[in-house]
């Protein structure tokens, strides 16, 4: 099993988070590290919580870190137009030297959309923008020189992405969600990697299976995308690396341990020498 850590920049200080991830880069059992993405606190947090971009704090992470992967847990694909998206990622890609994971959804929250003006949407339209997005981000970060797209959602005419980013075709394209209609049949047709966010064990190898299908139903193999799910680090390390363990058994590739502030470099190696075990 491979092994990941996730700092989302809400309630803590950027020098707290800088810290943790130098020290991971340092720790080859981590492979890669993830922030999120919101401009407001989530898992009910006072509103008035503070919370650094996401985007903003990624890039400057690439440039404190020399090995680490990296990427948003994830992105609402409605904050952005993909376009924009599409060259922020190809920037990200190439000031990282090849280490960015680029992870998208359909967007959920809320309250920050409408505090913002910014249209959420029903869920078959989140859906709908969604797919649309992927093909939009697929086309302007791929070799080809220009991009020329007719949607719903997004219209592009000889639409440029230059430079590309280092990965091609594209960096992997992470999908976060589990909705088993539309957000794991996007994810069978465009990612290369899949993350389960939380829920229970059962809810993980359901959607596991619903994700295969819908591979089978494109004609697609299964393992060509990594399953990952993210592990909530309880302050014990054996405690979280069992947990971690559990999901492995039951098919996951990669574990992201969600650290919470306040963060420090120090639960690091004690949490990477129980995961170690694992693997």
């Amino acid at each position: 099993m491979r092994f990941a850590f996730k700092t989302s920049p809400q309630n803590t200080a950027w020098d707290a988070m800088l810290a943790v991830w130098r020290a991971a880069d340092d720790i080859d059992v981590f492979e890669s590290g993830w922030t999120s993405d919101h401009f407001y606190p989530t898992h009910a947090a006072d509103p008035a919580s503070p919370r650094l971009e996401g985007w903003t704090t990624l890039t400057a992470l690439a440039q404190a870190t020399r090995r680490l992967r990296m990427g948003t847990l994830v992105t609402g694909i409605h904050y952005r137009h993909p376009a924009v998206l599409a060259n922020m990622a190809a920037t990200l890609d190439i000031v990282s030297a090849g280490r960015l994971e680029l992870g998208i959804g359909t967007g959920w929250n809320e309250q920050e959309s409408g505090a913002y003006g910014i249209e959420l949407g029903t869920p078959t339209q989140r859906s709908d923008r969604f797919e649309e997005a992927c093909e939009v981000l697929t086309g302007l970060l791929s070799p080809k020189e220009t991009t020329t797209f007719k949607g719903r959602f997004y219209e592009l005419t000889d639409a440029r992405c230059n430079p590309k980013p280092v990965q091609q075709p594209h960096p992997p394209i992470c999908i976060g969600g589990s909705g088993e209609k539309r957000t794991l049949r996007t994810a069978a047709r465009f990612a290369q990697h899949w993350n389960f966010d939380s829920g229970t064990l059962q809810q993980f190898i359901r959607a596991r299976d619903v994700l295969h299908q819908h591979c089978a139903n494109i004609g697609r193999t299964p393992a060509q995308i990594l399953v990952s799910a993210q592990v909530q680090f309880t302050g014990d390390p054996a405690e979280t690396a069992a947990a971690a363990a559990t999901l492995g058994a039951a098919g996951a590739d990669l574990a992201i341990i969600y650290l919470r502030p306040p963060y420090s470099p120090a639960v690091l190696e004690p949490l990477a020498s129980a995961l170690l075990e694992l693997s």
